[in-house]
Parts: C-alpha cells; structure tokens; sequence
C-alpha cells in the first residue's frame, strides 16, 4: 500500500475502471464478489436489433432496473479519483462503467469506453436523448407496470431478473423524431467499442507513467488491452481489486482491498496524511 501511495504521489496516473468500483454504490458486478452467485447473460447487439420480442424483455426488464441505477449515487471511491484527479496526479480516467458515477462523483474528461445508461439513442436518425425523458414516455405507455412488480435482482447492465409471463402487454416505445429503434447509447456484446474512444484511451496510456486498474477482474478484452499496452510500453501497472484478475502477470503491484477504503487512504496520503501501511 505504502509503494502504491507513492506512485500515485508521483503523478502520472491513469485510472482504468471496472464494475468493483461502483459495488459500493449498490450496483453488482459480474464477476466479483457481488457477481459470483448470478448467472446473468447479457444483451447481444444482434439480438437486440433483429428479434422484436428480446428487445421487449430487454426494455420491460431495463425500464424496472433503471431505478436502480438512475437512483445511484458515487461513493467514496468515485469522490477519491475525483479528488486525486483536483490535485494533480491524474491524467486521465478510462471506464468501462456505464453508471455515470465518476462524473457524479466530480470527476471531469471520464472516457466511457461502452457508453451511459442515462442517453438512448435512435439506431435510425442517431439522435441521443435523456433517459429521464425515454422512462417518462415509457411510463406513459405501461401505467402501473412498474409499480406493480417487486424488483429482487438488478443486473450490472441496469435490467432486472423478469419473468417472461409478467411481459405480455409491456409496450415499447420508438423515436419521436423519426419512428426509429431506441437502443441504450452502451455497448453491447457484439459491438465494437468506438475507434475514437480505443484511440484516445491507448494515448492516455502512453503517456502515463502508472496506470491503476480499479475494480475490474480484466476478463474481457476491451480493458485488458490497455493493461498489455502498458506493460509493453514499460509503464508501471497496479491494480486494486478484490479478487483475482487476468492482468495480475502484467502488473508490478497489487491489491485485494475494498476500493471505498483504499482509495481514500490514498487520497489522504498525496494530501500529507501518513498512511500505516
């Protein structure tokens, strides 16, 4: 811990982020600890677009999750990497969340690599809207279809755990502008992550001097490939995660730890508090 504090001293530093950082902030992960005991598949692009009823489940099942994640606040972690990010040792934040909560927790210039929940937008027209207006418009079409179900289980992508008999009626609802199909603006499985947002992303890597993975088991390609980068560039790696990770061969340290907790101390340490260990 003491050596991490120190290279986040340094400067330098970008912040890598995964689903552990938001746990804290009752969104579940994968593969984590709050990940472990759920089965969830998630939406496919290609199933998305091409069968009507999947898109149905996926929107019923969203529009019961969104209150979950739009009710979602940053924790103590999001508000660290924002203030680390005040004082001068970030230079840049790449996320693989798409909850928004490192800008609610202050943070500025945050790369989304899969997107945001909170925007829609038409497959048709390209036109990006508000969540908050596409659930108004939902609610409008469905009344008492969300309040009138108990929502046990939200999944990392902001949809629930339904039953296919509690769908029949949901209706879903198409772009104002154009009549098009809505889709969250995130990316799905089966889609490619944006070349401006890869590029941009391996250019915060190369000029770093630390990248720090925070939360993130690095299972998928679409991180890891910055943790590759970078320990083929020769530039420090650390990761703070609980649990393992498949970038643990790449990084030169690492920690088990709850992120709440760490990343204060950390910020507490660049601040000139002393930290025990």
């Amino acid at each position: 811990m003491g050596e991490l504090a120190e290279w986040v001293s340094d400067g330098g530093v970008v912040v890598l982020s995964g689903a552990g950082l938001s746990t804290e902030s009752g969104i579940p992960d994968y593969r984590g600890p709050s990940g472990v005991a759920r089965g969830a598949t998630p939406m496919t692009y290609q199933v998305f677009t091409r069968d009507p009823i999947a898109r149905r489940r996926y929107w019923a099942r969203s529009h019961l999750g969104w209150r979950t994640i739009g009710d979602a606040r940053a924790n103590d972690g999001h508000r660290a990497v924002a203030r680390l990010q005040e004082l001068g040792r970030l230079d840049g934040i790449i996320t693989q969340n798409v909850d928004g909560l490192h800008q609610a927790g202050g943070a500025h210039g945050v790369v989304e690599l899969h997107g945001n929940l909170a925007r829609v937008i038409c497959l048709a027209c390209g036109e990006v809207t508000g969540r908050a207006e596409l659930e108004d418009r939902l609610n409008a079409a469905n009344p008492g279809f969300a309040e009138t179900r108990t929502i046990e289980t939200v999944n990392p992508d902001g949809d629930v755990d339904l039953d296919d008999a509690e769908l029949d009626g949901f209706t879903v609802v198409d772009c104002t502008g154009c009549g098009g199909m809505l889709k969250p603006d995130v990316v799905y499985f089966g889609e490619t992550v944006p070349a401006a947002r890869v590029s941009r992303s391996f250019d915060l890597v190369a000029g770093a001097r630390t990248l720090l993975v925070l939360g993130s088991s690095l299972t998928v390609m679409s991180g890891r490939r910055f943790v590759l980068r970078a320990a083929k560039d020769g530039i420090r790696v650390a990761i703070v995660n609980q649990g393992v990770t498949r970038g643990e061969p790449y990084a030169q340290l690492t920690v088990d730890a709850a992120l709440g907790q760490v990343l204060p101390a950390l910020v507490r340490h660049v601040e000139g508090v002393p930290i025990s260990s």
